[in-house]
């Protein structure tokens, strides 16, 4: 058979290979401490099992739904955006339902970018704005993200040359993989940017409700003027534990919002509409869980970076999501070191190199396991002479 050449331009998916070694580790009886995926352990909430078995033998959670997804979940996600972040959001045509925000990230490509056309992607990213992007034609113009930038992109430099054929600016805060976060002066500056390049500001929102020691990430559609330029993706994921339900949404600029959906329209079906049902019960039940949650999840992290430091690493308390973005010691590269942790010590982590070329120096940890096995890997770490 003839493969496309479109398929030829990008690597296996990261995480394919990763669970893949780890099966075979365990096969051979090695105890694995994972800390690769981003998948939380806790629980999804009670009430929103429960609303799942209510609604899922309905008459009518088995049909089609719409192509933006039910207008009840629609109106429940513009509530729930009024009592966050203050921004309003018409159901009607500013939201639409979404499988999980990763499948609505690559969609959008198919929207707006054709052969040639421009992308700026920060680097280090989730690996869908580049991957993404290649699929469509498009072209990746990478925005380095590093340690002296505080991890936040310089738009500033970017060529006129680059501009003139850019549609899209990618940005994530609360960021995977680096846990950086930004203020709202940043996402001003990125509102205006957009208007000046007539560029769609693409905000990646999925860890906004993951913010630790008080702090509260903000949404770029704050920003006065930002539905005109932006849309924004969010997802159930990780605010209420919902990875494997896929249920999420994009917002904001009733354009884009619109031609999203239209792509979906010829290309899915859409969430189903009993997870879809259940998603208002968790948008619009009880949020006390989601301050619980995050308290185990900063409790985690304050023994992953207290155990590191103690094997000479000099790490600051990341304020949000549940990664850490460790750097390696000068010997070694990315994938030389996940390579050590794992043969060495079990210990499961994702190279940096894998989220781009400045993530090379650097490996994720996720904090999605008990507060036991991160002890215990530090402590593994330890016996095995492993520092910073």
């Amino acid at each position: 058979m003839r493969q496309s050449k479109r398929l030829q331009l990008i690597p296996p998916y990261l995480f394919v290979k990763i669970e893949e070694k780890k099966e075979q580790l365990q096969k051979q009886g090695v105890d694995i401490i994972d800390f690769g995926i981003g998948d939380p352990d806790l629980p999804t909430p009670a009430n929103i099992y429960q609303k799942m078995h209510a609604v899922l033998e309905s008459a009518e959670a088995g049909n089609y739904p719409t192509s933006k997804g039910e207008f009840a979940f629609r109106k429940a996600v513009s509530k729930w955006y009024k009592k966050r972040f203050n921004v309003e959001l018409n159901p009607r045509d500013e939201i639409c339902a979404l499988i999980g925000s990763k499948e609505g990230l690559a969609h959008l490509f198919f929207a707006f970018i054709d052969p040639r056309d421009v992308v700026l992607v920060p680097d280090p990213a989730y690996p869908v704005y580049k991957i993404g992007t290649l699929l469509a034609g498009g072209e990746p113009y990478f925005l380095p993200l590093t340690a002296e930038n505080k991890f936040i992109p310089d738009l500033d430099n970017i060529p006129a040359n680059i501009l003139k054929k850019a549609k899209l600016l990618f940005i994530n805060y609360p960021n995977n993989p680096t846990g950086a976060v930004a203020d709202l002066a940043f996402f001003e500056k990125c509102v205006r940017f957009a208007e000046q390049n007539n560029l769609l500001l693409v905000s990646d929102l999925a860890y906004s409700e993951m913010g630790y020691d008080g702090y509260k990430p903000h949404s770029v559609l704050e920003v006065p003027g930002a539905k005109e330029v932006a849309i924004e993706f969010h997802s159930l994921s990780k605010t209420y534990n919902m990875t494997g339900w896929r249920i999420g949404m994009a917002v904001g600029n009733a354009e884009a919002v619109t031609a999203l959906a239209t792509i979906k329209s010829n290309l899915d079906s859409g969430a189903f509409k009993a997870i879809q049902l259940a998603g208002i019960e968790a948008l619009s039940g009880p949020q006390e869980v989601v301050a619980k949650n995050n308290k185990v999840f900063e409790g985690r992290r304050d023994v992953l970076i207290d155990g590191l430091n103690s094997l000479g690493w000099q790490m600051e308390k990341p304020k949000a999501t549940f990664y850490v973005w460790v750097p390696v010691p000068k010997e070694e590269t990315s994938a030389s070191f996940a390579e050590k942790l794992l043969e060495k010590c079990g210990i499961l982590v994702v190279p940096g190199s894998g989220y781009g070329t400045y993530g090379e120096g650097y490996v994720r940890f996720a904090i999605t396991i008990p507060k036991d096995r991160i002890i215990e890997a530090i402590r593994r770490m330890k016996e095995a002479g492993i520092k910073a």
